[in-house]
């Protein structure tokens, strides 16, 4: 059975193989919106595959951009990933999706990886690699985008939250229902400092100190996910205990949630908590939980089209940094704090 061809297309429709080429690649400026319905109506009829591989080494491209995330269970990187690949769909580029678990190794891995299968570009939510592993990249004027985190020395497109803003509003929040003693638990800050983490230490420290509230290396609390448990049962038997906390992030707010409910710690009576990231487990929680929204979506959309710029013209930008604002919402975790 013969092989289908573009040329078989053109002729059934009645126009160029050019003009049936531009359409394979969305390319539709100056075609017809009839045009554009006959070829889709032939390519459906004939049931034509076009070749990726023979598109690819003509177009030198591959179609195809790799996605390297940090952390996979963190709801900022499951809402960013959809974004971004169903704008890159929209545009005919699929995504190759690796999860690194906060091993730089492995994020060194799929670098050389994606790169030796020639993808278009990489956005990547860094494990907090150093800048040696992109230095050949950017050197190359690579379609390089950054997500969530800053990697030192690398100059590079990079969208992330405006997290000092983001723990100001939780503390804010607390000390409007009268809390003064409030306490920070995040993950640990990393070989590398993971830029998250050490933003929102650093501004919990500025805004206690700002808005007069009770100052205690002891209320910040930065340990790996598993010590989360035994770092809050001391923490809560300190002679001074926080009454509110603040969850760095939806993994540590989870693990706070967990604890409250072995130890039967009632939120907000004995207990105010807020956390950042929007998680949905905070919605359906009994109380739901009040938290800062990063505008994941959003952040998504935003580093495909970035993506999309830099494939058509390498090196027409100078990158930038861009800081999204955060938001709250309002739950039913935060109460004025009971009286000792």
């Amino acid at each position: 059975m013969k092989k289908l061809t573009i040329e078989d297309v053109a002729q059934k429709a009645g126009v160029s193989k050019s003009t049936v080429s531009q359409y394979l690649n969305n390319r539709f400026k100056y075609m017809s919106e009839a045009t554009k319905n006959r070829i889709a109506e032939v390519i459906e009829e004939l049931n034509y595959q076009p070749n990726g591989l023979a598109r690819s080494l003509k177009q030198n491209r591959t179609h195809m951009v790799g996605i390297i995330v940090a952390n996979i269970d963190y709801s900022l990187s499951i809402g960013c990933i959809r974004a971004i690949e169903s704008e890159l769909q929209r545009h005919g580029i699929q995504v190759i999706i690796g999860n690194t678990d906060e091993n730089p190794e492995h994020e060194k891995k799929y670098i050389e990886t994606l790169i030796a299968r020639q993808v278009d570009g990489l956005i990547v939510f860094p494990a907090g690699s150093s800048g040696a592993v992109y230095d050949k990249l950017t050197e190359a004027a690579y379609p390089l985008v950054f997500m969530d985190r800053l990697v030192d020395g690398v100059n590079a497109h990079s969208l992330l939250l405006d997290n000092e803003y983001a723990v100001r509003l939780g503390v804010k929040e607390m000390k409007r229902h009268g809390h003064e003693a409030v306490a920070l638990l995040s993950l640990p800050l990393g070989e590398h400092a993971i830029t998250p983490r050490k933003e929102r230490i650093s501004g919990f420290r500025r805004v206690v100190e700002e808005e007069g509230l009770v100052r205690s290396e002891e209320y910040v609390v930065s340990v790996p996910r598993e010590e989360i448990s035994a770092a809050l049962g001391r923490l809560l038997r300190l002679p001074q205990p926080p009454t509110a906390l603040l969850a760095a992030n939806d993994l540590v707010l989870g693990e706070i949630l967990k604890y409250a409910n072995r130890e039967a710690i009632a939120i907000p009576g004995e207990l105010s908590v807020v956390g950042i990231d929007d998680a949905e487990f905070a919605r359906i929680y009994n109380p739901d939980i009040t938290t800062i929204r990063q505008p994941a979506h959003e952040m998504g959309m935003q580093a495909a089209r970035i993506m999309l710029g830099l494939i058509e013209a390498r090196d027409a930008t100078v990158p930038i940094t861009y800081r999204f604002p955060p938001s709250l919402q309002p739950g039913h975790s935060v109460a004025a704090p009971r009286k000792r």
